[in-house]
């Protein structure tokens, strides 16, 4: 990986959230929030952050291209995908494969913001397909800055700055082109933090609950981020009178401001309940996670009708000391999304070290 991606990548970071080697520690206000949010109140006023009810005609899906190699950290993902922005995670997108009788259902994985399929799925796509799934993935919510992508979105093959909403209905379109090239009746969706909000909302407004049996989530901004306070005191003000968090859409994009704590987007997705009947959820987070901030922001209360397990990935593990970004990089995490899938060919969950940003056990 050249220096030149190595610094990209660590802006992206940096630019995601402050750096911590330590588990961020919230303000007594943040906690506030996130007993609200646990008492079902996001928002106790309602109080959009911004409007988000204008349809984004800009965003656009895209389909990978040739499948990048497997790659064991971020950093390292990002990089190749400085220069090949529309490579697929190795071991997705095979339009030919047939789920078996033991795994029935094909996995969709669903990147975040700022990052594409490849960033961060090159490390757990390919163990996925050797397990005997057929998996498959995409590029959604694309659109330049120009549009309203934020400064994200200069960058080659960014993806997840659109709409949200927009971003969920091209979630939906491909389960379908999924569902009919392989004949099965349901997928599995793994999502990763913008993912995991994007794919709740295709679940409870896009007729998704029919389609998918489980969803599981990795550092899934849920019920939004305070960006460790910066965000929660964004929506103070604007929620005062003073709008200070429209323009951020110039900085962070339409999908970024969405994420928000208290968002339009997030008080009609977690209105009436965080589930839908029929789905088994999964949402993991980390205490070391410096972007969806606090962490437990990610769990979800369960509905009727639906199975929820919350998992915060240091319990049982301290030597994991992954964030929001390495993660999807960590054995653990892989294992994760093994167990639950099919617990009696992974009844065990795997614990190493994996560093902060860094990512794959140390290895770039």
């Amino acid at each position: 990986m050249t220096v030149a991606a190595a610094m990209a990548a660590a802006m992206l970071a940096v630019g995601l959230g402050s750096a911590h080697a330590e588990p961020p520690s919230e303000s007594t206000q943040q906690h506030r929030l996130a007993e609200q949010i646990a008492d079902g109140v996001p928002n106790p006023h309602a109080d959009p952050i911004v409007d988000t009810s204008i349809a984004d005609p800009h965003s656009v899906a895209a389909d990978t291209a040739a499948a990048g190699p497997a790659q064991s950290s971020f950093l390292a993902a990002f990089g190749y995908s400085l220069l090949h922005p529309d490579a697929a995670p190795p071991g997705a997108n095979d339009w030919g494969c047939r789920p078996s009788a033991a795994h029935p259902r094909p996995v969709v994985l669903v990147h975040g913001t700022w990052v594409n399929a490849y960033d961060d799925f090159a490390y757990m796509s390919q163990p996925l397909r050797d397990a005997g799934y057929c998996v498959f993935t995409f590029n959604y919510g694309r659109e330049n800055l120009l549009q309203g992508g934020g400064v994200g979105s200069v960058l080659p093959g960014r993806g997840g700055v659109g709409d949200m909403a927009r971003s969920a209905d091209q979630v939906g379109a491909f389960v379908d082109r999924v569902l009919a090239a392989t004949g099965a009746p349901k997928v599995d969706i793994v999502a990763h933090s913008q993912g995991g909000p994007v794919s709740r909302w295709y679940l409870k407004y896009g007729g998704g609950a029919d389609k998918v049996a489980h969803e599981i989530t990795f550092a899934g901004t849920n019920h939004g981020t305070t960006l460790l306070g910066i965000a929660w005191l964004g929506r103070l003000i604007t929620n005062a009178g003073l709008d200070v968090l429209a323009p951020a859409g110039v900085l962070a994009g339409r999908g970024g401001v969405q994420q928000i704590v208290g968002s339009d987007f997030l008080n009609r997705l977690n209105a009436g309940g965080d589930t839908v009947p029929g789905v088994d959820y999964t949402a993991v987070g980390t205490r070391y996670d410096q972007v969806s901030t606090p962490y437990d922001l990610t769990f979800l209360r369960p509905g009727s009708g639906a199975n929820v397990r919350n998992i915060t990935l240091q319990d049982g593990c301290e030597a994991d000391i992954s964030d929001h970004l390495s993660i999807m990089y960590s054995p653990r995490a892989l294992s994760i999304v093994l167990n639950t899938l099919d617990p009696k060919q992974t009844p065990n969950l795997a614990c190493t070290f994996n560093p902060w940003l860094i990512g794959g056990g140390g290895h770039i």
